[in-house]
């Protein structure tokens, strides 16, 4: 016996750890009680089908414990509690064999056996039938059933004495049967939604459900005993025939595909095809589940451009702002220029040729802070069909006399949810772009009516179904290719000769809408003409309001002023110093926010701030305004934007006055003195 003192001792508690873990392991629960009902150990099966908490698997618990907790929460049913622990607890202490079932308030119905151990202990094993229960009734329900019909049927054939009669009156029976269950399990398949299907290893459809089958163009019955190739066309088979041949080799298989329907429209679907083997292990066909994703697809899409046209509308609202910057340093240069050397002919032949070309440049500029929708807008309801007229009359200057000018309402008071100006805008482009298409005249027709948009039309433009204003705008020129439409929205892209146009236009179009709520539908044909239907959201008809004299505002005196200038930009600060020293106002100067909120705190004679928005380090020049206000209430602040829209009175956020660059000195000048004290 010496070589037994070499075995590994399991300590008591590593025992009890495997011993926990074993009993885990049981899908019945378990417990285990000592002579003196208490807790020896128990699993979690039988926490979870007791809804018991895992506080309570703690060795040496009593019995009365678990009863207690029952009663408490009317496990038992009504009743007094303690008399029910006391009546459970009293027959646990007789130590006998039972079995019983218990409903629980939960609806679950347990089987609870129980044994007594050796040195009198107990234990009970805990099951939940109630599934099982389910099915044994409804089995004693069907047999009673059956043997009921079976009695009829036997009182009938024994009535008859006919033992021929009887025979084929069972074929029957079973053959209707056999109909009828075929029939309901084609109902539920052609229920699911979903595409299924068989076919054999011969390549041969032997099944399809009805969705399935209008997929490809067939129905259920007319698909079956047909050939893969023959039922899902040339095109289509020869995209999916490495995979079938895959998939009868006993590869499970999931591959996606495209078909042409028959409305023209490309459609796309998921599929997976799964082996059915033989008992002999050979695979003899395969069962096919497929999905319709062209929902999803046209989401991912939508999604793409989406973040595609976000990440160039964010890099054009950089540039323009920095665009905005230069144009600021040139036309305050040359402004001053001009007010140096006034007569002069340089002025004349440069100097104010260049100015213009600066404001057409501001203009371009307003372009991409629409396209990259940082422009505000002041979105209103506006009556459309008014509007639409009084641009025709406008357009009609604006084109040559060999292109007609049509307008056409179909729905009366059509109100839209838009900033007025920016339509206006808008359709003139587009009419703008009409006429260059018809370089040998024709017809341009701006066509408004109501449009409702279901949930298809409205997931291509990524707006929620309902009713829209749409403007039509049609002409018969020279039409696009489908290369050209699918770029036509994309900025500084053009089919104009060099020098004839920005490539701007229609991505202005495009983001104006959008940031509008709406959406943009363009059709084209080469050689038929092209439509452009703008899409907005609808409004409410505006009520007619009185409009009242606003008072005059106090202006500010300029003259002697100490007018704190802060931007970064060395260039723009120094074209704004001087125009503010044209004005008559003494200047100081910061490169930052911090720098110019100390110097706020340290120069009591600054009667006004102008300063930068965008602006480096942790203070631009929203965050400086803000600053003035809690520090100097009393100190006027006015904020210069590259961002933003000339929009005379404008106030950003925080309602601080905004100047937008580029701007003039009596712009400027106009900014400052409408400040009133």
């Amino acid at each position: 016996m010496a070589g037994d003192t070499n075995k590994p001792v399991i300590s008591d508690r590593r025992y009890r750890e495997m011993t926990a873990a074993g009993l885990d392991l049981l899908d019945q629960g378990v417990t285990v009680f000592d002579r003196n009902l208490r807790l020896v150990a128990c699993n979690r099966t039988f926490l979870r089908l007791l809804d018991f908490p895992d506080t309570m698997a703690e060795p040496g618990l009593p019995f009365e414990a678990f009863i207690r907790y029952n009663a408490d929460r009317g496990e038992y049913g009504p009743g007094d509690p303690d008399v029910q622990v006391s009546e459970r607890v009293e027959a646990a202490r007789a130590f006998k064999p039972h079995e019983t079932r218990r409903r629980r308030p939960d609806g679950t119905l347990l089987l609870i056996r129980g044994f007594p151990l050796p040195h009198d202990g107990f234990i009970a094993l805990y099951s939940d039938i109630t599934e099982l229960d389910a099915k044994q009734t409804q089995i004693e329900r069907q047999q009673i059933e059956q043997e009921a019909a079976i009695e009829r049927r036997t009182a009938e054939l024994t009535r008859a004495n006919a033992e021929l009669t009887a025979a084929i009156e069972d074929n029957r029976r079973i053959t209707a049967a056999l109909r009828f269950s075929e029939a309901r399990l084609r109902q539920i398949t052609d229920t699911i939604p979903a595409h299924i299907a068989y076919f054999d290893n011969q390549w041969i459809y032997r099944y399809a459900n009805r969705s399935y089958a209008e997929w490809f163009g067939w129905t259920s019955e007319t698909m079956a005993n047909q050939p893969i190739r023959e039922v899902i066309g040339l095109q289509v088979f020869e995209a999916v025939e490495d995979a079938v041949g895959r998939a009868l080799d006993g590869e499970e298989v999931s591959y996606e595909y495209s078909l042409t329907a028959p409305d023209g429209m490309t459609r796309f679907a998921r599929s997976t095809l799964v082996p059915d083997v033989g008992p002999d292990g050979e695979v003899i066909g395969c069962f096919v589940h497929a999905v319709d994703i062209t929902e999803q697809r046209r989401t991912f899409s939508a999604l793409a451009q989406a973040q595609k046209m976000e990440a160039i509308g964010q890099l054009t609202g950089g540039l323009a702002h920095d665009f905005n910057n230069m144009l600021t340093v040139v036309m305050g240069n040359l402004a001053g220029l001009r007010e140096t050397l006034p007569g002069h002919p340089v002025i004349d032949e440069f100097v104010d040729p260049t100015l213009e070309a600066a404001e057409r440049g501001s203009t371009l500029i307003k372009r991409l802070l629409t396209f990259s929708r940082q422009q505000p807008m002041a979105p209103e309801p506006v009556e459309v069909n008014e509007l639409v007229l009084s641009m025709a009359r406008l357009i009609r200057r604006s084109v040559p006399g060999n292109i007609s000018i049509l307008t056409q309402s179909k729905t009366d008071q059509l109100v839209a949810m838009v900033d007025a100006h920016q339509l206006e805008s808008a359709l003139l482009n587009l009419a703008l772009n009409a006429r260059d298409a018809m370089p040998n005249g024709g017809a341009l027709c701006i066509e408004s009516s109501l449009e409702p948009l279901g949930r298809a039309e409205a997931a291509d433009l990524e707006l929620p179904p309902g009713n829209y204003v749409q403007i039509a705008v049609s002409d018969n020129g020279m039409g696009m290719d489908g290369a050209t439409v699918a770029r036509v929205f994309e900025p500084f892209f053009t089919t104009k000769k060099f020098g004839m146009g920005s490539g701007l236009g229609m991505a202005m179009v495009y983001g104006f809408i959008k940031q509008s709520g709406g959406g943009v539908r363009i059709r084209s044909r080469q050689a038929v003409g092209t439509t452009v239907a703008l899409i907005l959201p609808c409004a409410a008809r505006p009520a007619v309001t009185l409009q009242l004299d606003a008072p005059a505002s106090v202006g500010m005196d300029l003259k002697d002023r100490l007018v704190l200038l802060v931007e970064d930009d060395d260039d723009v600060r120094k074209v704004v110093r001087k125009q503010l020293a044209s004005l008559g106002c003494t200047v100081l100067e910061a490169e930052s926010g911090n720098e110019a909120a100390d110097m706020v705190e340290n120069v009591a004679s600054i009667a006004l701030v102008l300063s930068d928005v965008v602006m480096p380090g942790g203070m631009d020049g929203r965050a400086l305004a803000r600053f003035v206000r809690r520090f100097r209430p009393d100190l006027p602040v006015v904020l210069m934007s590259g961002y933003a829209s000339s929009e005379p009175g404008r106030r950003g956020d925080d309602d601080v006055p905004m100047l937008d660059k580029p701007f003039s000195r009596d712009k400027l000048a106009a900014a400052l003195t409408s400040l009133g004290r």
